[in-house]
C-alpha cells in the first residue's frame, strides 16, 4: 500500500490544476448564468489528454488507469463540477467503443472523441426506466443491414450537442439479455431531441431527450454481440461512478478552501469565526470527511484497475460515500458563509447546485446500496 502519488500522477495532477484554475475557473460562473457549453474549453481540454483518459493511445487515448482519472476530475471539478461531469460522460462512452468495440469502430469513431472533434453521450435512461434499467424499452429491429430504432431517452448529457450517441437498445426479451448497445451519429435520419430541460445545476451542459423515430443504424455500429449492452452499461458505469464520486471531492474541495479562507478574515463578536470552537469541530469534521471520501475513491478505482471480484461493490461504495460527503460539506460550507454563500458572487451556491445530482445519476444511492448489500448478503 503506497498513498503517495507517482510522479507522473502529480505531474498530470498539477496539468489539470493548472488548467482548472486558468481555463474554467474564470468562466465558471458565466457558464452556469449563460447556459454556455464551453465548447473550445472541452477541446482544449483534449488537447491535453483530457478526453480519452483511459482509452487506449492508438486512437489518441491517453492509455491512463482509473485512479489516474479520478485524480485528474478532483482537480477539474474543483474549477466547474459540471463541465468536469461531462468530460466524465464523455470518457466513460470513448470507452466503451474503445473497450468492446471493434478494430474499425475504434477507428471510425475514436479519433474524433479524443480530440473532442466530435462529443459523446451515454444514452441508457428512459422516461420510464430509471433505476429499474434493465426495463428499457428502447428497440431495435433488425431490418437487413440496419437496425430500426423506436423509443425516446431521458435526461442525456449532451443531447441535442453531441455527435456520438452510445444507445443501449432491446433486441431481444425482456430483461438485462435482451439489451444490446449500438453507437449512433447524430445525423442520423429519425434522430431527434426534445427541448434543453431547465436544471437546477449542470447548466453548462446541454440536457434533452432523445428521439428514435425510425431511425436506422447500420448494423456495423453494434457494440460486442447482440446481448451484450446490458453488461457494457453496466461496465461503463463502474468507471463513471469513480468519476462522479471525483467530481464530488473537487467542488467539495473547492468549497472547504472558500470556507477556510472566509473564516480566516470574518469577525463577529471581536474575534475571527476561525477562533470559535464550534466552527472549528465542524470545519475539522467537514475535512475529515473529504479526506475519508478521497481514501474510499482511489481504494476502488485500484480495486477496478485491478479487476478485483470486488471491484463493482467498490465503486458503489465510492460512489454513494463520496457524493453524499459531497454535498453535505458544501452545503455546511455555505453555512459557515452564512448570507455570503447564498449569494453568486461566491462560488459555493454553484458547486452545490451542480453537486446535488451527483447523488441522482449513474445509479442513484440508493441503487448503490441495494449493489452493496447484495454483494455482502448474496441476496
Amino acid at each position: 500500500m503506497d498513498f503517495q502519488l507517482s510522479q507522473d500522477q502529480r505531474a498530470f495532477q498539477s496539468a489539470a490544476r493548472d488548467f482548472a484554475a486558468g481555463e474554467m475557473a474564470p468562466h465558471a460562473a458565466a457558464w452556469d448564468e449563460d447556459k454556455v457549453f464551453p465548447e473550445n474549453a472541452l477541446r482544449a481540454a483534449a488537447a491535453l489528454g483530457f478526453a480519452g483518459i483511459y482509452v487506449r493511445e492508438d486512437v489518441g487515448g491517453s492509455g491512463l488507469t482509473r485512479l489516474d482519472a479520478a485524480i485528474i476530475f478532483e482537480e477539474l471539478a474543483a474549477a466547474c463540477p459540471s463541465t468536469a461531469a461531462y468530460i466524465s460522460i464523455h470518457n466513460m462512452s470513448s470507452w466503451m467503443i474503445d473497450r468492446f468495440g471493434t478494430g474499425e469502430q475504434r477507428r471510425a469513431f475514436l479519433p474524433k472523441l479524443t480530440s473532442m472533434e466530435h462529443f459523446a453521450s451515454y444514452c441508457l435512461t428512459e422516461p420510464d426506466s430509471g433505476s429499474d434499467a434493465a426495463g428499457l424499452k428502447t428497440k431495435a429491429e433488425r431490418e437487413g443491414g440496419d437496425y430500426v430504432l423506436n423509443g425516446t431517452k431521458a435526461f442525456i448529457s449532451g443531447g441535442g450537442r453531441s455527435d456520438i450517441y452510445v444507445v443501449m437498445c432491446r433486441t431481444g426479451a425482456a430483461g438485462a439479455k435482451g439489451i444490446s448497445a449500438l453507437a449512433v451519429p447524430k445525423d442520423t435520419p429519425g434522430l431527434s431531441f426534445g427541448a434543453q430541460e431547465k436544471k437546477l445545476g449542470w447548466n453548462s451542459q446541454p440536457t434533452a431527450m432523445v428521439i428514435f423515430e425510425n431511425a436506422r443504424v447500420p448494423a456495423a455500429n453494434l457494440l460486442g454481440a447482440e446481448g451484450d449492452g446490458f453488461k457494457i452499461a453496466m461496465m461503463g458505469l463502474d468507471g463513471g461512478r469513480l468519476n462522479i464520486a471525483a467530481c464530488s471531492l473537487g467542488g467539495a474541495r473547492a468549497c472547504l478552501e472558500v470556507a477556510r479562507d472566509h473564516m480566516q478574515t470574518r469577525k463577529q463578536f471581536g474575534k475571527k469565526l476561525a477562533a470559535f470552537q464550534g466552527l472549528q469541530f465542524k470545519f475539522a469534521d467537514m475535512a475529515t470527511e473529504l479526506e475519508a471520501a478521497r481514501l474510499m475513491l482511489h481504494r476502488a478505482a485500484d480495486a477496478l484497475d485491478r479487476g478485483g471480484e470486488d471491484a463493482v461493490m467498490h465503486c458503489a461504495m465510492a460512489k454513494r460515500f463520496a457524493t453524499d460527503a459531497g454535498f453535505r460539506i458544501c452545503n455546511e460550507a455555505l453555512q459557515l458563509l452564512g448570507g455570503y454563500g447564498y449569494i453568486r458572487d461566491y462560488p459555493v451556491e454553484r458547486i452545490l447546485r451542480d453537486l446535488r445530482v451527483h447523488q441522482i445519476l449513474e445509479g442513484t444511492n440508493e441503487i448503490m446500496r441495494v449493489i452493496i448489500a447484495r454483494k455482502l448478503l448474496g441476496s
